[in-house]
């Protein structure tokens, strides 16, 4: 329990010293490989917007780079306010690593920008059989 409770503070720590991506990246995300300790790579990452309808549509997609994250998802002008979700393919990340997991997929569905535009830090801590993921919302801005 002890070693979870770390693992959620090191998670935390690594959010906050990477929320300083590259200027006008309203949406980051940042995914950590819990059993091998370092960060996910080429993990397979969606995002999708909910539409009037109740449906998702597809709204940006990419790979996580060496360092785990993922920056350029959008811009601020398209990340308007509405509910998002955020898809990592856990499932195709394990297989690659020779590890069968439980998950298909992680996923992370929230509002954004709903008291004034923002950016958002999703941050994912992987492993086979769990996830955890948590978020840094900036103030809104002027």
């Amino acid at each position: 329990m002890a070693s979870h409770h770390l693992l959620l503070l090191c998670l935390a720590g690594l959010v906050f010293v990477s929320e300083a991506g590259p200027a006008g990246c309203p949406l980051m995300v940042k995914v950590l490989d819990a059993v091998r300790g370092s960060p996910a790579v080429n993990v397979a990452v969606q995002v999708f917007k909910k539409a009037a309808d109740g449906t998702w549509e597809p709204f940006a997609a990419g790979k996580t780079e060496d360092t785990g994250e993922l920056h350029g998802l959008t811009t601020n002008e398209k990340f308007v306010e509405g509910v998002y979700k955020v898809e990592l393919d856990t499932k195709s990340y394990w297989k690659a690593l020779g590890i069968s997991p439980f998950h298909e997929y992680a996923e992370v569905v929230f509002v954004a920008n709903d008291s004034g535009h923002r950016s958002y830090t999703i941050a994912a801590l992987l492993s086979p059989f769990s996830y955890s993921t948590t978020a840094v919302v900036s103030d809104p801005q002027q």
